[in-house]
Order: structure tokens, then C-alpha cells, then sequence
């Protein structure tokens, strides 16, 4: 057969850690709903693809034992022997049957002379028949096929991007019902946002976007978009703070203060130095947490930006002239 598991547990529409019984009601309860002699001819082709794809998934999973025992014991306490499946054929004596006997479209319908429906099925389907091969190739194609993702943006400040949290998301999304309709249902997931995540993360909830018919359910994506801040812009992992600086106080001296993304009061003092245009503090460790490097945070750069006056007098720019010959 050749097949990854994972595509026997999406056709047989079971999840990875289905026990064995579970396999054998979904495998018997799916037989029953794609028996092609149960279908009109618009829907009988769709219908051998299916019935031929459910049969060798089942057969498939069945392989997968090493131990058939697991799949349960008979009677008799003999390991390695299936019991009767779905009060169909049992086991022989030797302990092992033809699983093409019990597994197709024998178990449902009753034996007969040959020539009779059930029977020339089998005889169409069997292993050994390209177009039951095609037939299976073409419906796990379908199968393995998945339906466009479902994206969304998640809005954070940049306070959450700091210290982290818990965000609820809620969206709608489309769903096959057992009828075949797609029907809108409203679904929440919670994001644990790290410290230290930059715009354009993404959140990945696999298989929680939108469902199509023949098609693997698509995945939720939601992207880190960062809310735009008043006082700080981040550049990588640093921040930076931009503060204007009259330009008396650049020449004089100057004192401020502000708070940090983490709530702490930080104070800046100028007496013994000159703000000149450009002029940039870096203060190290005060920037956002990085991902990659436990502890570690980049660093705060605050630069100043001078207010010069927009007039002046006649007497201020020669107070100004005085004051300031040969300071250059």
C-alpha cells in the first residue's frame, strides 16, 4: 500500500490515537455509506473511489500491529487471532482469515452465487485491479488535500510584546456538517504571547480554519501585529525614545524622567554636558526581551531632538552673540 498513516486516519476520518475498535465502527459505519450499490449512478463513481479507499485504509492500519492481537482477542484466548468482526466471519482454526473475505462488500451483503452484485464488486476491486488502484489514487489525492488557511491578525501593544500574556481569540470559522452542509461556527483559541515576540510571528492552530468537502481541515494562522505606541518605537529588540530638549536647557543643563514598557521610573540628568543635535543615550538592558537568548534584553536609546526658538528679539540676539563669542 505504501501510504503514510496519516493519510489512513484522515480518510478513515479518525484521529492518530484511535483504538482499534474505534477503527473497526468508523471502518464499518463508512462501508455501509459508500457501498456503491447504495448510490444512483450520478454518485456511483464517487462512491467506488470512496469504498475502495475506506477498504485498504482498514486493511492498512490493521498491518500497521505488529502484534494483531491488539486488535483484540478471541474467545478461545488465542493471541494473534481476530475476533468476528461486526458479527460477520470469524476465524478459522488456523487462526487467521482472508481479511479480503471479512472486509469488503461480503460482511454487509449476504453471500451469493456468483454474479450477484456483491460479489462482482469484489471481483472489480480487488487488490489486484488498476482501476481500483486509480480509484484509491484519485480519492487520498483528494483527501490529502488541504483547504486555504484561515488568517487573522492578533493586535498586540507593545506592553503585552514585553512582558508577555494571555490573549483569547475568537473567529469563525466554516464546517461540514454530517449532512455535507457547510454551516459558520464560532470558535475561541488562547494565544500565550511570549515576552519578546515582534510583529509578524505567527500562531499556527492546525486544523482549526475553515473545512471543505474531500479536503483536510485548514489551518488557523494568526499574525503578531504590533499596536503603535505613544512614547516608544521599537527597532529590532531596542527601543527608542524620542524626547525634545528646549535649547536653553541643551546648552544649561536638563532633568526628565518617564517610565519604562514595565512600568519602572527611569530619570536622565544633564549638568556637566552639552545636548547637541543628534546626541544619543543608550541605556543598556532597558530595550525588549529577546526570544532566542533567556534573560537577555536590547538596549533603550533615547534621542533628543533641540527645540530652537522660532523668533527672537534685537536685544536677545545680541545678548545671545555676547554670550556666546568664543565658545566655538
Amino acid at each position: 500500500m505504501g501510504n503514510p498513516p496519516e493519510l489512513y486516519y484522515k480518510i478513515l476520518n479518525l484521529p492518530k490515537d484511535t483504538s482499534p475498535s474505534e477503527i473497526r465502527a468508523a471502518y464499518k459505519n463508512l462501508v455501509k455509506k459508500w457501498h456503491p450499490d447504495k448510490h444512483p449512478p450520478s454518485s456511483k463513481p464517487e462512491a467506488e473511489a470512496r469504498f475502495k479507499a475506506i477498504t485498504e485504509a482498514y486493511e492498512a492500519l490493521l498491518d500497521q500491529q505488529e502484534n494483531r492481537a491488539v486488535f483484540g482477542v478471541c474467545n478461545d484466548g488465542r493471541a494473534g487471532e481476530r475476533p468476528p468482526l461486526f458479527g460477520g466471519v470469524g476465524l478459522g482454526s488456523g487462526g487467521v482469515a482472508p481479511r479480503m473475505e471479512r472486509t469488503r462488500s461480503d460482511d454487509f451483503y449476504p453471500r451469493s452465487a456468483p454474479g450477484t452484485p456483491a460479489r462482482e464488486f469484489k471481483k472489480v476491486y480487488s487488490s489486484g485491479n488498476s482501476g481500483g488502484r486509480r480509484a484509491f489514487a484519485e480519492f487520498s489525492s483528494s483527501i490529502m488535500r488541504k483547504a486555504p488557511p484561515l488568517e487573522r491578525k492578533l493586535e498586540c501593544t507593545l506592553e503585552e510584546l514585553c512582558r508577555g500574556c494571555k490573549k483569547e481569540v475568537k473567529f469563525s470559522r466554516d464546517v461540514v456538517t454530517k449532512n455535507g452542509l457547510i454551516v459558520k461556527k464560532e470558535v475561541s483559541q488562547m494565544v500565550l504571547v511570549k515576552p519578546g515576540w515582534k510583529k509578524g510571528k505567527q500562531i499556527v492552530f492546525e486544523g482549526m480554519g475553515d473545512e471543505r468537502p474531500g479536503c483536510l481541515p485548514a489551518d488557523a494562522i494568526f499574525t503578531i501585529s504590533e499596536k503603535k505606541h505613544s512614547t516608544f518605537k521599537r527597532v529590532g529588540n531596542d527601543l527608542v525614545l524620542k524626547a525634545e530638549v528646549p535649547l536653553v536647557n541643551a546648552l544649561t543643563g536638563w532633568s526628565f524622567s518617564f517610565r519604562l514598557l514595565s512600568g519602572k521610573k527611569v530619570s536622565c540628568s544633564f549638568h556637566d554636558e552639552i545636548i547637541c543635535p543628534g546626541y544619543e543615550k543608550v541605556i543598556k538592558w532597558e530595550g525588549m526581551p529577546i526570544v532566542e537568548q533567556k534573560g537577555a534584553r536590547g538596549d533603550l536609546k533615547v534621542k533628543f531632538e533641540i527645540v530652537f526658538p522660532k523668533e527672537l528679539t534685537d536685544e536677545q540676539r545680541t545678548g545671545l552673540a555676547e554670550i556666546l563669542k568664543g565658545c566655538c
